[in-house]
């Protein structure tokens, strides 16, 4: 554990401010890399090669799991929204945008504490309407959070182990993020 009991007191206060379902901490040890994970996102998901947070991009499930693995404890998060209707994918994404806000928070905190951060979170970056992938360099890597999957990371499989339930009901997404800690 990286995190003092006072840093996790301290993250925990400001953590319940946020409208979050459920969270939990694991030793990086825990995190699980699958190249099934990475097939799916080949062969499924239209943003493959097309973004700077999506594979190929951010290099192979070995590369991955090593940059992950340079770090000792993982912090992992779920929030909900609340959608019409689930045949509306336009619907479904933009919730997706709070999410991604109440990432950059939990990341912020962290570093305001002294941790050093790599955060993986939902689906491709949504920071630039079309993105410079591969012609040039990312406009924002300070911003881009890669996506967990993307890394090769069942991210379902994690949850489970923090102990965060994934909630399949009609009209309620799940949203997850992790962030990498030491």
């Amino acid at each position: 554990m990286i995190l003092t009991e006072e840093q996790k007191m301290q993250i925990e206060e400001q953590i319940a401010e946020l409208p979050l379902f459920a969270y939990g901490y694991l030793p990086v040890s825990e995190v699980g890399f699958s190249e099934r994970v990475r097939y799916i996102c080949e062969t499924e998901c239209p943003q493959y090669g097309k973004s700077w947070s999506c594979p190929p991009a951010v290099g192979t499930v070995e590369e991955c799991k090593e940059r992950v693995n340079k770090y000792e404890e993982v912090f992992v998060f779920a929030s909900l929204s609340e959608v019409e209707s689930m045949d509306d994918m336009q619907m479904m994404l933009s919730t997706r945008k709070e999410h991604e806000r109440i990432t950059r928070q939990i990341t912020d905190m962290f570093q305001v504490i002294g941790c050093e951060t790599l955060t993986l979170s939902t689906e491709s970056c949504i920071q630039c309407k079309h993105c410079t992938y591969p012609d040039a360099p990312c406009r924002h890597p300070e911003v881009q959070f890669p996506s967990v999957e993307s890394y090769g990371i069942m991210v379902t499989e994690l949850a489970e182990k923090c102990g965060i339930p994934f909630i399949q009901e009609y009209g309620v997404i799940t949203w997850f993020s992790v962030i990498v800690l030491r």
